[in-house]
């Protein structure tokens, strides 16, 4: 199923469990509305400061237009995209993680990748059984409870941790600087 669809038939459920029936537009409507959604405030400006020294592969659970759409906002360049539409599956499937490892290694990568993400559920968890060493991205640092992601059920250690993807960016810039 494309995002779109996966989105309203959850949207649908979700209501049906709470009692509040959602009829096939607004469940369309929540669908169609992914190309809209923003990037967090800090997404564009360290993703370019980041892409200075590295290249960047994304590996979205959103499908092609939805992500075309939202980094039209972002204007990253990226390497490359790995979309749930181009896999056929959605993370926290190891078969997204497989073929991101597959699309580094024919770009001469293999080995060198660092897996940048904020949930641990849906990133993580299945990136560090994928051998993957990685950066969490912990915007909710200050508060409570896993936000919109499940709780990943499993003791999750990621190599680094930033509260931001700009906290990110500016260790980065950083590390360079010194090696100059």
């Amino acid at each position: 199923m494309l995002y779109p669809d996966v989105l309203g038939e959850a949207f649908r459920r979700t209501g049906a469990k709470l009692g509040y029936p959602v009829s096939s537009q607004e469940a369309a409507a929540l669908g169609a509305s992914v190309p809209e959604w923003p990037a967090f405030d800090d997404s564009e400006e360290a993703l370019h400061r980041i892409k200075k020294h590295y290249q960047q592969i994304i590996l979205s659970n959103v499908h092609r237009n939805g992500f075309a759409a939202s980094n039209r906002r972002l204007g990253v360049d990226f390497d490359a995209i790995l979309t749930a539409e181009d896999i056929g599956s959605y993370k926290p499937n190891p078969a997204n993680f497989d073929a991101l490892i597959a699309r580094a290694k024919e770009m001469g990568h293999s080995g060198r990748l660092l897996h940048v993400a904020q949930s641990l559920f849906h990133d993580h968890a299945p990136a560090q059984r994928a051998g993957l060493p990685g950066v969490w991205i912990n915007r909710r640092h200050d508060k409570p409870g896993w936000g919109a992601t499940p709780d990943p059920r499993a003791n999750i250690r990621p190599d680094l941790q930033f509260p931001t993807l700009i906290a990110l960016a500016t260790a980065v810039d950083q590390a360079f600087a010194e090696s100059d």
